[in-house]
């Protein structure tokens, strides 16, 4: 008797790892999600949190960069700087679509269509860096046929200007925002095909 309740527990716990741990999106282990930081509040004004992402702003459409917003930003933010990933792409880190930094404390979000360059003019002083389809500026989502994927859009606000070169990688800024975060946010929104 023991035998078969020990049989059927292993088959019970086998099936809710099966069925929900393939499905659920894991953390990041590029971007970081500090806690007992103050919160952004952050949205963007072409869709609602949790919402699907709009197509204009995908491989399927113009492929252009979507607006962003926040708020609730703290004194003594000198900069901020935004990533963009896809935290259901396979392999073991999350797929970055944007990185952009050197965004003025005076800022309050992106437009819709930064340019793909190294040095955009909005936000002036910005720079971009290279996102893991290997190329400058926003890429945007592109997830094989499948499950719907989750699009994580963190704003950082920082307490110095990193000193990091136009076309460096999301790991670069990473490094080198560490020990300066003054706050963070983030919204996330859904695709799929």
């Amino acid at each position: 008797m023991r035998k078969i309740l020990l049989a059927v527990m292993i088959f019970l716990i086998g099936l809710v790892v099966i069925l929900y741990v393939p499905h659920r999106p894991r953390a990041s282990t590029i971007s970081p999600h500090p806690v007992g930081i103050r919160k952004l509040s952050v949205r963007s004004p072409a869709f609602k949190p949790g919402a699907r992402w709009p197509r204009q702003f995908t491989a399927d459409g113009q492929d252009i960069s979507p607006p962003v917003q926040w708020s609730h930003v703290p004194h003594l933010v000198k900069s901020f700087a935004v990533i963009v990933e896809d935290t259901n792409a396979p392999g073991p880190r999350a797929f970055i679509h944007w990185i952009i930094w050197d965004i003025p404390a005076t800022a309050r979000g992106l437009p819709t269509g930064v340019k793909t360059v190294l040095r955009p003019t909005v936000p002036r002083g910005s720079l971009q860096g290279k996102n893991s389809f290997g190329n400058i500026g926003y890429g945007g989502p592109a997830p094989p046929p499948g499950k719907v994927h989750h699009y994580h859009i963190l704003v950082y606000a920082l307490n110095n200007m990193p000193h990091v070169p136009a076309g460096a990688t999301a790991k670069r800024l990473i490094l080198t925002m560490e020990g300066h975060l003054v706050a963070w946010g983030h919204m996330v929104g859904l695709y799929g095909r």
